[in-house]
C-alpha cells in the first residue's frame, strides 16, 4: 500500500532599456537586445557614442566599426551566443541588476523591507517581470559561453550513456503484459501492451516473448505524438480500466501540474467522453465505467473528490466529498485487490480514511478512521480485512494492525511499534504481506505468509528478509499482481544501476527481470560506496552516503567533492543510482549524501527534529557533514560544492548565508528561500497545509524563529562563493519570484567577484523540462557550471 500522492514540498537596475527594446522589436531581436543592455553600460564606457535606435522592428547600431570587440559580435552575428568570443563576454557582461521598489510588511513590530516583492507576478504576464527573468537567461548564457563546447561534450557523454531504444520491465495486468518503449532520439516514452498467450500462473522466470511467435506489440499512446506543438509535457496518471478496454491519463502541458484527463479505447485511441480539466493527476478506475478523481480550490490544494461516469459531463459529476479544512489536502489509492478506494484526508501530521467499495460505489464514500490530530493513518484491504499502517505520537515509527470490514474498531496488531525500526510502507498480496522498514537508516524489505482469507489473523511471525549487497542502496516497491506470489521491487546503489527484481515469496527466489545499461566502457567494479557518520555538535550521529572511483581520488583532501542535501518532509533520501553523475565522478570528484534531520532517513524522530522550532537542526547537520568530509580528508573548502533542490534549496540558501566560507560552488535549484513572506500569505499555494512542517508566522515565536533562517532575509554584506539558482516560470510549489528575489537581493548584497547565475525556464514548473534528453541537458548546464567554478575547464579560445 504506497503512500496517497499529495504534493511534498510546498513556495536601480540596469533593465529598462532592455525591456523597452524587446518590446518594440520583433520576437526574433528581443534576446539580442537584452544582451546588448548588459553591455549599454560598457559600450558608453568604451567611447561608443555613435549609436542609434531604429524601432521599426529592427536594431541598428551604426557604424559597427565603432563598437567595442564584444559588442561588435553581440550585434552583429544573427546568433550571439554561439558567435561571441567567450573568454572576453565572460569577463566583461556586467549582470542584471534589478531595480528597487521599497516594499514593507510588519508583524509583531518588526519591519521587513523587501524592495524586490515586484518580481512577483502571479500572472506570468508583467512585462517588467518577464524582461528581467530573459535578462538573467541572457547573462547566465554569456557567462556560460566559454565553456559551452565543454558543456556540449558532458551533454554527449552523458547521452552515450543512455541505450535510448529499449523498454521498461513488463508488468503483467489481466491477459495483457504492460510496459513503455523509448525510442531512440525521442524524447518521450510509448505506452504499449503485448497479449499473454500463455495461461499458466505467473512465475519469477517468466520472459515477455517478442519473437515472430509473440503476439503484436500495440502502441497505445505515444507522447513523442501528444508532446508535438506543446514546451512542456507531462503524464501523470496512466491507468487501465480492469477490463483492460479503455485507459485514463492526466496530461500536463505547462508544468504547473494542473491536469486534463482523457479517456481512450485501448485499442484504437478513440477519445470516450469529453475530457475531465483542472483535476490532480490522482486518478482511479471504479469498475470499468466510473473515474473517481479530485479537483483542487483557487490556491492548487486538492479539496474536492468526484465521481464520473463514462458518457457524462463533467458539470454533472457527483462530489463525494469536499474537503473544507485549508490544512488538510486530500489523496486517492485504489487498494492491491483493486475492490476498494482510499480517500486519504491528510496535513503533515494527520490523515484520515475513508473508502469506497468499489462493488457498491452507489453507497458513496464511507468513513474508516475518523480524524485523530497526530495519527496517520493508511490502508489496503485482502478478503474479509481492513490493513492498516498507523503512526501517532506515542507510536511514532508506526504499528501495522487489521480489522474486520464489518467492524473496523476491533483491530489486532500485526506488527508492533518498535522504537528502532520504522514502517514506511506494505503492500498485500493474496497470500503474503510484504513490509518496507527502515532500521538504522537502511530501507529493508521483509515477507510475511498470511492465513487464508476467512481465517484469524494473529501478530505476524517468521518472516523472511530480503538481503541487499551494497552498503548503502534504495529500494521501492514496485506494481506487483495481487493473486500471484511475485513481490516486485526495484533496486539501486550509487554505483548499481537501476534494477527491477521479482522474488518469489514462497522459495525466495530473487530474478533479475530488467537492468538500466549504461553505455561508454562503465564498471561497477571500478566504484566505491561507504557509509559515514558525522557527530552533530549535540551529540546526534548523521549519516553520510559517499561514492567515488577508487582509480581517480587521492583521498587526501584535494579532491573536488559534490555534498547533496534535503533534509525536509521525512522525505527518504536513499543513495540510488544516476548516469549523468559520472560525468563528475570519473573526473574524479567525490560525490556524497548528507542524510540530515527533517528527512525520514533515520525513523520519524529525525523527522521531528528537523522542522518547526527545530528546523534549524538541518543547516547544522548539513554545516556539520560538510566539516566532517574536510577533517577526513574527502575534500577541502576550495573543492566543495553543495547542491539542493526545493526545500533542499532551502538548505543551500540558509547554509550560505551561516557558513559562506565552507562552500566554493552552490547549486540552488527551485529554492524555497522567501520563507517568511511565503509562510505569512495564505493566497499562495501550498502555504497554509505548510504551517505543521515551516510553523505558522502568525504566531510571534515562529515569526522570529524563521525569519533568522529564512535566506531572503539573512542575506549579508559579505563573500559568497559561487551559485547557481534555477527555477521555473510555472513552479506552483515553489514560486519563480523566491529564487529571482534571492538572486537579486545577493546581487546587491555580497561583496565577491564569484558568478552569481540565475536561469529561469520560462516553459516549465517545479520539475523543470519535460523531456528526458533536455533534462540531461540541464545536467550537463550544472556540471560545466561546476567544473568551471572550480577551475576544472579551460575556457574556449
Amino acid at each position: 500500500m504506497q503512500g496517497f500522492g499529495a504534493r511534498p514540498g510546498l513556495s536601480a537596475g540596469r533593465v529598462g532599456s532592455g525591456r523597452k527594446m524587446a518590446t518594440f522589436l520583433s520576437p526574433n531581436c528581443w534576446r539580442i537586445c537584452l544582451l546588448g543592455s548588459l553591455t549599454l553600460n560598457m559600450l558608453l564606457k568604451g567611447g561608443a557614442s555613435c549609436f542609434s535606435f531604429r524601432f521599426a522592428g529592427r536594431l541598428r547600431f551604426s557604424p559597427l566599426s565603432c563598437l567595442p570587440p564584444l559588442a561588435y559580435h553581440l550585434f552583429a552575428y544573427p546568433n550571439p551566443i554561439v558567435s561571441i568570443p567567450s573568454t572576453s563576454a565572460a569577463s566583461m557582461a556586467a549582470p542584471p541588476m534589478a531595480k528597487k521598489v521599497r516594499h514593507e510588511m510588519e508583524m509583531f513590530g518588526d519591519v521587513r523591507v523587501d524592495n524586490y516583492y515586484w518580481l512577483r507576478d502571479d500572472s506570468r504576464s508583467n512585462a517588467d517581470v518577464l524582461s528581467h527573468l530573459k535578462a538573467e537567461n541572457a547573462y547566465t548564457d554569456i557567462m556560460m559561453s566559454d565553456v559551452k563546447q565543454f558543456e556540449d561534450k558532458i551533454y554527449a557523454e552523458i547521452r552515450g550513456r543512455i541505450k535510448e531504444d529499449d523498454i521498461s520491465a513488463p508488468v503483467r495486468r489481466g491477459s495483457y503484459y504492460y510496459y513503455e518503449r523509448t525510442l531512440t532520439g525521442k524524447e518521450y516514452v510509448q505506452h504499449c501492451r503485448r497479449l499473454i498467450t500463455n495461461d499458466g500462473p505467473a512465475s519469477v522466470f517468466d520472459v515477455m516473448p517478442t519473437g515472430p511467435e509473440a503476439s503484436e506489440e500495440h502502441v497505445i499512446l505515444d507522447e513523442n505524438i501528444m508532446a508535438q506543438g506543446h514546451d512542456y509535457y507531462s503524464i501523470g496518471a496512466f491507468k487501465v480500466s480492469p477490463n483492460n478496454k479503455l485507459v485514463a491519463y492526466a496530461e500536463d502541458t505547462k508544468g504547473d501540474e494542473i491536469y486534463t484527463v482523457y479517456v481512450i479505447d485501448a485499442e484504437n485511441g478513440t477519445p470516450v467522453g469529453a475530457p475531465l480539466k483542472g483535476v490532480t493527476s490522482d486518478v482511479e478506475w471504479a469498475g470499468d465505467d466510473t473515474i473517481i478523481y479530485i479537483t483542487m480550490d483557487e490556491i492548487l490544494r486538492p479539496d474536492k473528490v468526484w465521481s464520473h461516469k463514462l458518457g457524462s459531463d463533467q458539470p454533472s459529476d457527483h462530489c463525494l466529498y469536499h474537503e473544507t479544512d485549508d490544512m488538510f489536502s486530500l489523496g486517492l489509492q485504489v487498494s492491491e485487490s483493486k475492490q476498494y478506494l482510499f480517500v486519504g484526508s491528510e496535513s503533515k501530521n494527520t490523515r484520515s480514511i475513508f473508502y469506497i467499495d468499489v462493488s457498491k460505489k452507489e453507497s458513496g464514500l464511507m468513513t474508516l478512521t475518523p480524524r485523530l490530530y497526530g495519527v496517520d493513518i493508511s490502508a489496503s484491504h485482502r478478503g474479509n480485512h481492513f490493513f492498516i499502517k498507523r503512526r501517532s505520537e506515542e507510536f511514532y515509527n508506526s504499528e501495522l494492525l487489521a480489522c474486520p470490514l464489518d467492524n473496523v474498531s476491533e483491530t489486532t496488531v500485526l506488527l508492533p511499534h518498535r522504537e528502532s525500526v520504522k514502517i514506511q510502507d506494505f503492500q498485500l498480496f493474496n497470500e503474503h504481506i510484504a513490509v518496507y522498514e527502515r532500521e538504522n537508516g537502511l530501507p529493508k524489505v521483509t515477507v510475511y505468509g498470511l492465513p487464508a482469507i476467512g481465517e484469524s489473523i494473529l501478530q505476524l511471525q517468521g518472516g523472511r528478509t530480503i538481503d541487499f549487497v551494497d552498503p548503502v542502496y534504495s529500494v521501492d516497491p514496485e506494481e506487483s499482481e495481487f493473486s500471484s506470489r511475485i513481490l516486485r521491487f526495484s533496486y539501486s546503489s550509487m554505483r548499481t544501476p537501476p534494477s527491477v527484481y521479482d522474488y518469489d515469496m514462497n522459495t525466495c527466489t530473487s530474478v533479475l527481470k530488467k537492468i538500466e545499461m549504461v553505455l561508454g566502457g562503465f564498471n561497477a567494479s571500478s566504484y566505491v560506496t561507504e557509509r559515514k557518520w558525522a557527530v552533530a555538535s549535540d551529540g546526534t550521529q548523521v549519516p553520510i552516503s559517499i561514492l567515488y572511483r577508487k582509480d581517480l581520488v587521492n583521498l587526501d583532501g584535494s579532491d573536488p567533492l559534490l555534498l547533496y542535501g534535503y533534509g525536509s518532509y521525512e522525505v527518504c533520501i536513499d543513495p540510488s543510482f544516476k548516469a549523468s553523475r559520472l560525468s563528475l565522478v570519473d573526473r574524479g570528484f567525490i560525490f556524497a549524501i548528507a542524510h540530515i534531520r527533517g528527512g525520514g532517513e533515520m525513523g520519524r524522530q529525525w523527522y521531528e527534529n528537523g522542522k518547526l522550532l527545530k528546523k534549524k537542526n538541518t543547516f547544522t547537520d548539513f554545516i556539520t557533514c560538510a566539516e566532517y568530509l574536510i577533517e577526513n580528508k574527502y575534500c577541502s573548502k576550495a573543492k566543495l560544492c553543495i547542491n539542493g533542490r526545493s526545500a533542499g534549496g532551502l538548505l543551500m540558501g540558509a547554509v550560505l548565508n551561516m557558513r559562506p566560507d565552507l562552500f566554493r560552488v552552490a547549486v540552488a535549484g527551485v529554492p524555497f528561500v522567501d520563507v517568511l513572506t511565503t509562510m505569512l500569505d495564505p493566497s499562495i499555494p501550498l502555504t497554509t497545509s505548510e504551517w505543521e512542517e515551516w510553523g505558522d508566522p502568525r504566531k510571534e515565536e515562529f515569526y522570529f524563529y524563521m525569519k533568522s533562517y529564512s535566506p531572503v532575509d539573512n542575506i549579508e554584506a559579505q563573500n559568497y562563493p559561487n551559485i547557481l539558482v534555477t527555477a521555473g516560470l510555472n513552479d506552483p510549489r515553489v514560486m519563480y519570484s523566491e529564487p529571482a528575489k534571492f538572486v537579486a537581493k545577493l546581487r546587491e548584497m555580497k561583496t565577491d567577484d564569484n558568478m552569481l547565475l540565475f536561469k529561469c525556464e520560462l516553459g516549465a514548473g517545479h520539475f523543470s523540462k519535460s523531456g528526458r534528453f533536455e533534462k540531461l541537458q540541464e545536467d550537463a548546464f550544472t556540471y560545466a557550471f561546476i567544473l568551471k567554478a572550480l577551475g576544472m575547464v579551460a575556457p574556449a579560445s
